[in-house]
């Protein structure tokens, strides 16, 4: 009962935070509200977050003063052709002891080595750079030759994509997309938001970012995230819907069979009650519901939902056969 208390009161606490993270970060960034709470729920959710827009939307500049309010350490890695998977995770060099003239290797860490990670066009290096975040993503470590080090918490990797320019890029593998709970559309801004940015960009106001949160009370309350108790139709619900996208399941959908040629894994599940436990929390509710879950059906499955050839001819989406199956 005890324990209980504890929690919602935990929550209670979560909900002023997130409030004052996003009045705060009003201050740098004007709109972008929803992909601002989907970023944190990521982050809560300790996952990761692939953001696709066009340049001049700034992603970059939303990263960095999200690792400013939250007081983490952060790190920015522009991917280009030429990165070496070494860049990113680091590299042994050799050092002399000057008392005994004695050689031996050290490890300097690279810029995986932070809180915050910024990939920065993902796209635009090879299989093999990229792949050298797969097992900082997923197991939270580097390995250097026989060493293995661990990275400190938490750990939330970043990536930018630029959707006009194709010409010279390296597409995500359908492994590495997987590891990214969600991928956000980071579309444009309003009129009225965009007159904003414009006015607030070409004055010579400075903007401070007061910090809101520390790495402590992130980490309590990615815990807390562990603890919020889900109801049975919440977790069917979002299993069926996972399963709704599957080509080749009993009972599939006429236009799944006809427009879809591969649907999303097991990880779709998870981040689909993890993701619609944090929005749910962030709002100060004890427990999600389905509509939580339809919330973010969309930034959790149009990267894990592959559609094919017929739905290419048809001028279909991903998002469109995601909407409709909803």
């Amino acid at each position: 009962m005890t324990e209980t208390t504890n929690d919602l009161n935990k929550l209670s606490e979560m909900v002023s935070a997130f409030d004052r993270l996003k009045q705060e970060l009003s201050k740098a960034i004007i709109g972008q509200d929803a992909v601002i709470e989907q970023l944190v729920i990521a982050m809560l959710a300790r996952g990761h977050a692939l953001l696709v827009g066009v340049p001049g939307l700034a992603k970059t500049l939303l990263i960095k003063s999200l690792a400013e309010v939250l007081d983490l350490s952060f790190s920015r890695i522009q991917f280009t052709p030429d990165l070496m998977p070494s860049d990113i995770t680091g590299t042994d060099i050799i050092e002399e002891d000057h008392s005994t003239g004695k050689r031996e290797f050290r490890f300097v860490k690279g810029p995986v080595f932070a809180n915050i990670v910024l990939a920065d066009e993902i796209n635009r290096t090879p299989p093999k750079t990229q792949a050298a975040l797969l097992e900082a993503m997923q197991e939270h470590r580097v390995t250097a030759g026989v060493q293995s080090y661990v990275l400190e918490e938490p750990f939330f990797v970043l990536a930018t994509q630029n959707p006009i320019e194709q010409e010279g890029t390296y597409p995500l593998p359908e492994a590495q997309l997987d590891r990214f709970m969600f991928n956000l559309k980071v579309n444009y801004p309003s009129r009225d938001e965009e007159r904003n940015i414009v006015s607030q960009t070409t004055s010579g106001a400075s903007v401070t970012l007061k910090k809101v949160l520390d790495r402590k009370a992130i980490m309590e309350y990615q815990d807390l995230i562990r603890r919020v108790p889900v109801a049975a139709n919440v977790i069917d619900y979002a299993v069926d819907l996972v399963g709704r996208t599957r080509p080749d399941n009993e009972g599939a959908l006429d236009y799944i069979q006809k427009w879809v040629g591969w649907g999303a894994g097991p990880r779709a599940s998870q981040y689909l009650v993890l993701g619609a436990k944090t929005r749910a929390a962030i709002r100060g509710n004890p427990t999600p519901s389905i509509d939580d879950v339809k919330a973010i059906a969309l930034p959790v499955l149009r990267h894990r939902v592959l559609s094919n050839f017929n739905a290419e001819a048809d001028g279909i989406t991903v998002d469109e056969i995601i909407q409709k199956l909803l």
